[in-house]
């Protein structure tokens, strides 16, 4: 990778003052914070010479000097709107990268989960975090993993026991609050589910106000075997924030995983799911859908690697882009030697609703076994005016034909999400988001 130094001095210093002030890192993760910063020291930032960064230019965030964001004491008005209403029994919150107990809400029931703060395990309990913490998102390769890898300081951990059926999803919200100056927070999510478990998750990310921040996330998820797993990410950051966050997904023999990623905010906006099927029997969805407008960037950069036999993946990801949008789909399905009878399938579909938007698509195939079927396919359009003059021959007009293609568009993706007010929530912000979207919301 090749560096890019400027920036990367700020974050060493910080590193050492904050490693004086610690003090107190478990036995097992202080040399993997020290190898992750030297590891961040060689790569510096990415570049747009670097191959999975040539759409993408992080330059903003290596320029800026961002302090490390201070805990902040919102109101539970504040964070209603975020909410799933009562069918999340357990909630877990974080402000600018602090845990939050009085916004959080723990079920008092059978579920027998384990949902607590990673600074008060690592501080009472660190050996139940060895085995999983830090051992999936590889911090040599990526350079953000690495930074977040040195500097989390708190985060979420979810264990679901062998066996243990969750009722209703398990929420997990980061908040941030802009404050005068530049703030960066690096919040960090395990989730182990046990053999046989079935559990949903919800992780929210989100701006309260307007203001520069940024946001790098990295959640590790561990799908053990025969278990069942539905995870949504949704990101709505300010749109003056910049938001990198990497998905890990490690599944085992038979695990079943569906992960939908759901990007609406963000001015610069990376979003990394690694899925591994390390088991025979393995099943992984995952869907995207990213709505852009004015000068947003995302960046979806997908790896699906099938390490076993009998693997069946499935990615399908949406762009909808307006105004002077870019968006950038890199989607990459690894077939190793020996993992023979593998099914991959990876549809990318994007509507550009303005001549100044833009999207690059790159689906890739990478296949070392001889009896596997895998498929990629990408489609850029716009709104098919033939569609425009169907409806408005039936007496609809022609903004509200366009945001109704639109929104149809979009709603394949949306019709994923099991969790009903997830669905509702997302369906208004769609809609708040599209062009002429309350005429469709008029015409429901």
């Amino acid at each position: 990778m090749t560096a890019l130094a400027t920036g990367t001095n700020e974050y060493l210093e910080d590193f050492a003052r904050l490693e004086r002030r610690e003090g107190g890192n478990p036995a097992w993760l202080a040399p993997t914070r020290k190898a992750a910063i030297s590891r961040f020291a060689e790569m510096g930032f990415p570049t747009m010479r670097d191959e999975d960064w040539r759409f993408t230019n992080v330059a903003p965030i290596a320029g800026a000097v961002f302090r490390r964001a201070e805990p902040a004491a919102p109101g539970l008005e504040d964070i209603r709107p975020f909410l799933l209403g009562a069918t999340a029994r357990n909630r877990i919150v974080f402000v600018n990268g602090h845990f939050a107990p009085a916004l959080s809400l723990a079920a008092r029931g059978p579920d027998g989960i384990g949902l607590m703060s990673l600074r008060r395990l690592l501080g009472e309990a660190p050996d139940a975090l060895a085995a999983h913490l830090t051992r999936y998102a590889d911090y040599r390769r990526h350079a953000f993993t690495a930074l977040n890898t040195a500097f989390f300081e708190d985060g979420a951990f979810v264990r679901i026991p062998a066996g243990q059926v969750v009722e209703g999803p398990i929420h997990l919200l980061f908040f941030s609050v802009p404050g005068a100056e530049p703030t960066v927070s690096h919040p960090r999510v395990l989730i182990v589910a046990e053999p046989g478990s079935r559990a949903t998750f919800v992780e929210t990310y989100a701006g309260l106000g307007d203001g520069v921040y940024f946001t790098n996330a990295v959640t590790e998820l561990v799908a053990g075997e025969g278990s069942v797993v539905d995870h949504y990410r949704v990101q709505q950051e300010s749109e003056q924030a910049f938001h990198i966050g990497m998905t890990r997904l490690h599944q085992h023999r038979s695990s079943n995983l569906a992960s939908h990623a759901l990007n609406l905010g963000g001015g610069l906006v990376r979003s990394e799911v690694h899925a591994v099927l390390d088991g025979e029997g393995c099943d992984c969805l995952l869907n995207g859908l990213f709505v852009l407008r004015g000068d947003q960037h995302t960046d979806n950069h997908l790896r699906v690697e099938h390490a076993r036999p009998h693997g069946n993946s499935r990615e399908a990801y949406r762009g909808i882009l307006d105004g002077r949008s870019r968006g950038v789909f890199t989607g990459r399905i690894v077939v190793h030697k020996g993992a023979q009878k593998t099914d991959a399938k990876q549809t990318n579909m994007n509507l550009l609703l303005s001549d100044a938007a833009q999207i690059d698509s790159r689906p890739q195939l990478e296949i070392f076994a001889d009896d596997v079927k895998c498929t990629h396919g990408a489609t850029v359009g716009q709104v098919d005016e033939d569609a425009i003059f169907y409806l408005r021959s039936r007496g609809i007009g022609v903004e509200a034909a366009r945001s109704l293609l639109v929104y149809a568009f979009a709603a394949e993706a949306i019709r994923h999400v099991k969790i009903a007010a997830l669905r509702e929530r997302l369906r208004a912000l769609l809609l708040a988001r599209l062009p002429y979207g309350h005429l469709l919301e008029e015409l429901a």
